[in-house]
């Protein structure tokens, strides 16, 4: 049976080509960077084996996803293609679409603190905090993921040397609260750990939306 719908609509015609199950998850897996297959299996503790394979081959197929030489040489890994990275606009939305979703906490399911680098630049796009230049750190899990206020909002990336202001130490469901506005500071203040100035934490968390996001 032909796995299109074979309707002429672009929503159509974008899920004949990540519409599949675990489609899009390796999309995000591949927006924290590319990967081999053997982080993908590892970043996607539920696929087969034979599934990812399968999906990796029609993604390719599809020009969403291309296969390079590592830096090294010694391995393939998999990257999204120019084209492919543009499913960060939709994902971003899914992922603010989802936070009711999200309120219940994990319940069980699995959760990884490099998903961070997808979720909340999509939680925090459109707010710009009031004082620009400063840094801060979100630690989960072993994992440190720097927050900068800037011009035009805050910046999610990797620690790349910066002083921080100050780290915030929280599971992961407090920081997805925190960073969609459900949750505030002093509503978890006895559940996380503050190492720094709490009011650069404050600067970035209580950022409001822009005016042109208000307006559209």
């Amino acid at each position: 049976m032909s796995r299109e719908y074979g309707q002429y609509c672009g929503l159509a015609r974008a899920l004949d080509v990540v519409g599949d199950r675990w489609n899009l998850l390796i999309v995000r897996e591949l927006l924290i960077r590319p990967a081999r297959y053997g982080e993908l299996r590892e970043g996607l503790s539920g696929i087969a084996t034979n599934l990812l394979t399968d999906r990796l081959r029609d993604l390719e197929a599809a020009g969403v996803i291309e296969r390079r030489l590592s830096d090294d040489s010694s391995a393939i890994t998999y990257t999204l293609t120019t084209w492919g990275a543009q499913l960060r606009e939709p994902i971003d939305g899914l992922i603010r679409w989802s936070t009711p979703l999200m309120t219940r906490g994990p319940e069980g399911d699995e959760f990884r603190a490099d998903g961070l680098f997808v979720a909340l630049p999509a939680l925090f796009s459109g707010r710009v905090p009031a004082d620009r230049g400063v840094s801060v750190g979100v630690a989960v899990d072993g994992v440190l993921v720097q927050l900068a206020a800037t011009e035009s909002g805050v910046e999610v990336s990797r620690p790349d040397g910066r002083e921080l202001a100050a780290v915030l130490t929280a599971e992961g469901a407090l920081v997805l609260g925190l960073s969609a506005g459900v949750l505030a500071l002093d509503d978890v203040r006895a559940l996380v750990e503050i190492d720094g100035d709490v009011s650069a934490l404050r600067n970035i968390f209580d950022a409001p939306k822009s005016s042109a996001e208000f307006t559209g």
